[in-house]
């Protein structure tokens, strides 16, 4: 079966494939309209009519969210608690901002209902549901045309029995739903509540996408569906707990790099994937950093995602002049359509735009020749906006590339310096179609020594998407008061080690290719917030010590609460295999040696030697400058930057 990755960007859609023994890349363009298309499209060409085992990072429940395009839905939860969603926590951002407003909430008041019910915070019942005030709600449903049902009782992680009745119901009258004690059995109920809503949100139009690539595959195929924890799961779990999926592309990218980066012999990563709208950074510091508190838009989702920070900077990001007169670039992004003015359509400035009229982009050899750039249709949009700042037009090329690496400089320290990590021991990972056009210059600002790229980095997230494991993560609310011993602790664990395993199963997955990883969400008596620590026979200890290296301090002899457990079953994949050269070579071919080009830095023009990636063999160096030219990606060196080919071919720059 042909194996195929398949990442949906905002400017290209990305494929990786094995097919008759070999490896092969493919890039299209997206269709923002129906992303769908672009994926169904790349896969009939690779495909060509047989069936394929395929895994694709979607960001269909990312821009439902942020487009508000989601499904119409409605809220059930306890009488007199329909506005938790738009309480929330009181927390304000822009603190000094006179004019701040809450986003609205994704249900609107009127499709909020309460159903006068309750269960205590142990879990008992105080009051039962009655059945006519569940049919009175679903005919207020059905009268408002409720798409989706987000159902959330007070206290359901200990006692579901309401949720669950409410469920059989909306079943019933066919309603898509889901219920918070299904999608994230924990205490805090405007997490709890908020991650719900944005599930049945989602869902529908998950839902949708999803069978309709379904429908139009090859028979016999095989979809799976990336998600925000860094592994795979079914189609069919995607379709229903789709909150699960929201940072899939960026996800697959982290993964992709944690795995390729430790092959190589590195282990400590920061991240650094640019794309045409965005860029998104990770610190990788062993392993894989993972978090429950997320946000998007402003609203919390606490299902475990991988930790990435995300920032409005790619190849599409658009410049222009704010209100102060100062030069922008970025949130706004040209995307796909009309996309950047070299591409023949667009009519604004972008950070694409910019590297081509600094001889940063060489036209003819885009997507590997397949797509030409047209360098003389940037001149009169580049004299236009430089006359509005006074500047000349390599002035204003050279401005924006340096506001958008400021941007994306003021990211990588957001998940680095700030959280007390030195960006010097680290290496810069570099993929992403525009990654390798920056990360050199990135690496300067920051203080990194060496800037890693991997061969074909514009589709490396695709690439991390064929090198994960199915993971389904689970997790209970316990309340510990205190400390138990390891085996009796242990025991909490059993419910959820048998759905784990049961699920991983039901997955197709074989019992010796499953593991288990044990966690615990702990705290100091008296604390609001937990830290997640892995369950070892020594886990106070363990707490104790992620306590210091988080907050710079431990209090050996304060009692420890254990609020969560979660558990995380991971099914082992079949991997595809990446070959290590053994036999250096120095000399490079002169196949590489594609010629001489006129590339401008710090406003000075330079002669760069233009180099064809897939003719460098492992041991060959260079010095910059150099425009190193592949498929999916261009990679600038800069001046007095020497790289070197490593025994996976990867480009080593040390900047």
């Amino acid at each position: 079966m042909i194996i195929v990755g398949v990442d949906t960007g905002g400017t290209f859609t990305d494929f990786i494939y094995r097919k008759d023994g070999k490896w092969g890349v493919y890039k299209i363009l997206s269709t923002p309209h129906n992303p769908a298309e672009a994926v169904l499209k790349g896969l009939e060409y690779i495909l060509e009519g047989k069936p394929g085992n395929i895994t694709h990072g979607s960001t269909v429940a990312t821009n439902a969210i942020l487009e508000k395009k989601g499904a119409n839905t409605a809220l059930i939860t306890n009488k007199g608690f329909e506005d938790v969603i738009e309480i929330g926590r009181q927390n304000r951002k822009n603190l000094y901002d006179l004019y701040f407003q809450k986003n609205k909430p994704l249900v609107p008041s009127s499709m909020k209902f309460g159903i006068d019910c309750r269960v205590n915070a142990n879990g008992e019942l105080v009051k039962d549901i009655k059945i006519e005030d569940i049919e009175k709600v679903i005919d207020k449903l059905k009268a408002f045309e409720a798409e989706s049902v987000a159902v959330c009782f007070l206290f359901s992680f200990l006692n579901s029995e309401h949720e669950k009745i409410v469920g059989e119901y909306l079943k019933k009258h066919g309603f898509h739903y889901c219920l918070s004690s299904e999608i994230l059995p924990e205490f805090r109920e405007y997490e709890r509540l908020s991650t719900t809503v944005i599930n049945a949100y989602v869902s529908p139009k998950m839902d949708r996408y999803i069978s309709h690539i379904k429908d139009n595959l090859t028979e016999g195929s095989k979809l799976r569906i990336m998600q925000s924890n860094g592994g795979i799961i079914s189609a069919e779990v995607a379709m229903t707990e789709s909150v699960r999926t929201i940072l899939s592309g960026p996800a697959g990218g982290a993964v992709g790099a944690f795995e390729i980066g430790k092959m190589a012999g590195f282990e400590k990563l920061i991240t650094f994937d640019m794309g045409g709208t965005s860029s998104d950074v990770a610190l990788i510091d062993g392993s894989l950093p993972l978090t429950v508190e997320s946000e998007i838009d402003g609203f919390p989702v606490k299902v475990p995602m991988i930790d990435i920070h995300t920032v409005g900077a790619g190849g599409g990001s658009i410049a222009y002049k704010d209100e102060g007169g100062a030069l922008r670039v970025g949130p706004i992004s040209a995307g796909a359509d009309p996309g950047p003015i070299c591409y023949g359509k667009g009519e604004q400035v972008t950070v694409t735009d910019a590297n081509l009229y600094l001889g940063r982009l060489i036209p003819d050899h885009f997507l590997g020749g397949r797509m030409k750039l047209d360098r003389d249709r940037l001149e009169k949009y580049f004299d236009s906006l430089a006359k509005e700042f006074g500047l000349s037009k390599v002035e204003l090329a050279e401005g924006v590339l340096e506001v958008a690496n400021t941007n994306m400089e003021r990211a990588i320290r957001v998940i680095s310096v700030e959280r007390g990590y030195n960006p010097s021991e680290f290496t810069l990972f570099s993929f992403g179609g525009a990654g390798g056009m920056h990360a050199a210059f990135l690496a300067k600002l920051l203080g990194i020594p060496r800037v890693f790229v991997p061969k074909n980095p514009g589709i490396l997230s695709a690439i991390g998407m064929i090198l994960s494991d199915i993971i389904k993560d689970y997790s209970k609310t316990i309340m510990l008061k205190e400390a138990l011993n390891f085996d009796e602790l242990k025991g909490y664990f059993a419910e959820l080690e048998k759905q784990g395993v049961e699920d991983l199963l039901n997955e197709g997955i074989e019992k010796e290719n499953i593991t288990l990883e044990l966690y615990l969400d702990m705290r100091y008596f008296g604390q609001s917030y937990e830290i997640i620590v892995p369950f070892t026979e020594d886990y106070v200890n363990t707490f104790h010590e992620y306590h210091k290296r988080l907050y710079g301090y431990a209090n050996y002899d304060k009692r420890v609460e254990i609020v969560n457990l979660r558990l995380r079953a991971r099914g082992k994949m079949e991997k595809p295999e990446f070959e290590r050269k053994t036999k250096k070579v120095e000399k490079i071919s002169e196949r590489a040696l594609l010629g001489d080009t006129k590339v401008i830095f710090d406003g000075k023009e330079a002669t760069a030697k233009v180099i064809n990636r897939d003719f460098l063999q492992y041991g060959n160096k260079f010095e910059g400058p150099a425009i190193v030219i592949e498929y999916s990606s261009t990679i600038v060196i800069p001046p007095n930057s020497l790289v070197e080919v490593d025994p996976f071919e990867n480009l080593i720059i040390n900047v």
